[in-house]
C-alpha cells in the first residue's frame, strides 16, 4: 500500500534500474509505420488523417520559414499526448508528471526559438523587450520585467503541464480511495462517488489531450514571434 498520495509519481524501479526509459519509449511502439500499399488499414488511414489535420491547424498561423518545424512539433504533440493518456491506465507511470522531464522538453525548444529570432531578426526580437511609446523613466523597469517574463516561459510551460496532470491524478486517487472505503459502509454513497470517478476520468482524458495541444501550441506562438 502506498504510504503517500505522491508515491504514485515516483519513478518505478526494478532491480535498481529506473523504468522511466521504458515508459518514454513505449509510445513509439504503439503507432504503426505507414506502408507502401495502395490501400492502408483503417487504423493507418485514421492516423494519417488525424496527423494531417493537426499539422494543417498547427501551421496555419505560422509563416513559411516556420513550416520546417512541422515534423518536430507534430512528433512532440503525439509523444506528449500518448504519455498523458497512457498515464491514466491503472498501474502505470506518467513521465509527464515529472517537472524535470517537462522542463527538459520545454527549455531546449524555447531556447531554439529565441536563438532563431536573434539570428534572423535581432532588432525585432529585442524590440519585444520594450513596447513602443514607453516613457523614458520606465524603460529600465520594463526591460527588466520583459526579460524576466521571457525567461519564465519555459518554466511556465513545464509547470503548467506538470500541475494539471498531477492535480488530476491526485483527485482520481482520492475519489477512488473514498469509493473503496465506502463500498462496505455506505453502498449508496459509494455508487455516487463511483459515478463521480467515472466522470472525472473522462475529464482527465480530455485534460490530457488539451494539455498536450496547449504545450505545443505555446511553442508555436513563441516560434511565430521569432520567425
Amino acid at each position: 500500500m502506498m504510504t503517500s498520495l505522491f508515491d504514485q509519481f515516483a519513478s518505478p524501479v526494478l532491480f535498481g534500474i529506473p523504468l522511466a526509459a521504458i515508459a518514454l519509449v513505449l509510445p513509439w511502439l504503439l503507432y504503426p509505420k505507414p506502408s507502401n500499399r495502395w490501400l492502408n488499414s483503417r487504423y493507418l488511414t485514421l492516423q494519417a488523417w488525424a496527423i494531417n489535420r493537426f499539422t494543417h491547424q498547427l501551421l496555419l498561423p505560422l509563416k513559411e520559414p516556420a513550416h520546417r518545424w512541422a515534423v518536430l512539433l507534430v512528433s512532440l504533440m503525439i509523444f506528449v499526448l500518448t504519455l498523458n493518456v497512457l498515464g491514466l491506465l491503472p498501474y502505470t507511470f506518467t513521465p509527464t508528471t515529472q517537472l524535470s522531464l517537462n522542463l527538459g522538453l520545454a527549455t531546449p525548444l524555447w531556447l531554439a526559438t529565441v536563438l532563431i529570432g536573434m539570428r534572423n531578426q535581432p532588432t525585432h526580437s529585442l524590440g519585444h523587450l520594450l513596447p513602443e511609446g514607453t516613457p523614458g523613466p520606465l524603460i529600465p523597469v520594463l526591460i527588466i520585467i520583459e526579460t524576466i517574463s521571457l525567461f519564465i516561459r519555459p518554466l511556465a510551460l513545464g509547470v503548467r503541464l506538470t500541475a494539471n496532470l498531477t492535480a488530476g491524478h491526485l483527485l482520481i486517487q482520492l475519489i477512488a480511495t473514498a469509493t473503496t472505503v465506502l463500498m462496505s459502509m455506505m453502498p449508496a454513497v459509494a455508487v455516487l462517488t463511483a459515478s463521480v470517478l467515472f466522470l472525472l476520468t473522462l475529464l482527465e482524458i480530455a485534460v490530457a489531450m488539451i494539455q498536450a495541444y496547449v504545450f505545443v501550441l505555446l511553442l508555436t506562438l513563441y516560434l511565430q514571434e521569432n520567425v
